[in-house]
């Protein structure tokens, strides 16, 4: 064997070469791409097949707890599941505590003339109660409303209903008086033996809220009672001790020629004084409550307030 023979034998073919053409280029290997899904969150493809606010609404709840959409998205589905819950329950509630108003009113003006003994049945007390509504400026009654439907101290809120005091004469600090009033009386308006009168007026931090009745000579007072004020407890906040409740009882609303002259007297009333059956004593502590009470009472017992239907009852009395 010759020499040449013997290199071609003893030489291996490559196998990246072609026979007789230049040799072929290596293929890099590609790095094998693995996708891993993460626990609780869809992948893309998934969220592709999910369209419109349902699959974003899915596509918010199915990421972590920890996450911020999913926190918003719960806490507004939150508000607005309270929300109907609250309205429902404020409509569902409304006829029961309309009710629970009228029987918490009727109560006071049972009580303020002393027609609830014992805590006795109020519907009962209150079948010997006639409500009338009031003309305030003509002194008159008045059917263009009746006791149910009319409410007051909504009225004085309403420009159509209600007049603006002048500064000089609202002493009772209300602002505005509404035109009409309801008054209560207890025997029925023919024959009554009580007429209760609701009052309100400015005390020192509040509005207080109330009645005053008086007898059937309408000058003798046979109660006074506030149901509403957020005055201080333990000083104005006493306008609801009884004991204090009770020294209005057989006072004079009125002197002898019909002017008001009742008043809440600083310190106690001095005995044997020729004032006395016109006074009250004061709230220790209290001074401005005590004097917002004489206030209220003299502006809604004088021509401000029911002062012309007084003396219109007054003259069908007497005649």
């Amino acid at each position: 064997m010759s020499d040449a023979t013997k290199k071609t034998t003893d030489t291996e073919p490559d196998d990246h070469t072609g026979s007789g053409n230049a040799p072929l280029p290596t293929p890099e290997a590609q790095p094998a791409v693995i996708h891993v899904s993460q626990p609780g969150v869809a992948s893309s493809n998934q969220a592709t097949n999910e369209s419109g606010l349902t699959g974003r609404f899915k596509s918010v709840l199915n990421q972590p707890n920890d996450s911020t959409q999913k926190t918003l998205l719960v806490t507004v589905i939150m508000c607005l599941l309270c929300s109907v819950i609250v309205s429902a329950a404020a409509v569902l509630l409304r006829p029961t505590q309309t009710a629970n108003a009228a029987l918490d009113r009727k109560r006071n003006i049972v009580q303020v003339a002393g027609l609830l003994k014992d805590e006795g049945s109020v519907e009962v007390a209150f079948k010997d109660v006639e409500s009338r509504i009031v003309n305030l400026d003509t002194g008159e009654y008045t059917d263009q409303f009746n006791g149910v439907e009319y409410d007051q101290y909504a009225a004085a809120s309403d420009p159509n209903l209600s007049i603006a005091l002048d500064k000089k004469d609202d002493i009772a600090g209300i602002g505005r008086r509404a035109q009409f009033a309801e008054v209560y009386l207890i025997g029925g308006s023919e024959n009554f033996k009580q007429i209760v009168l609701p009052v309100h007026g400015l005390g020192l931090w509040s509005t207080l809220y109330g009645f005053v009745s008086l007898d059937q000579d309408l000058t003798t007072i046979t109660g006074l009672k506030f149901y509403n004020h957020a005055e201080t407890p333990g000083l104005g906040g006493e306008v609801d001790n009884p004991i204090w409740q009770d020294k209005w009882k057989g006072k004079l609303a009125f002197d002898d020629t019909g002017n008001v002259k009742i008043e809440v007297v600083k310190g106690t009333v001095v005995p044997g004084n020729q004032n006395a059956a016109w006074q009250v004593d004061g709230l220790a502590g209290a001074t401005l409550t005590s004097r917002g009470v004489s206030q209220l009472l003299r502006f809604w017992l004088d021509e401000q307030g029911f002062g012309s239907f007084l003396k219109n009852l007054k003259q069908r009395e007497a005649s």
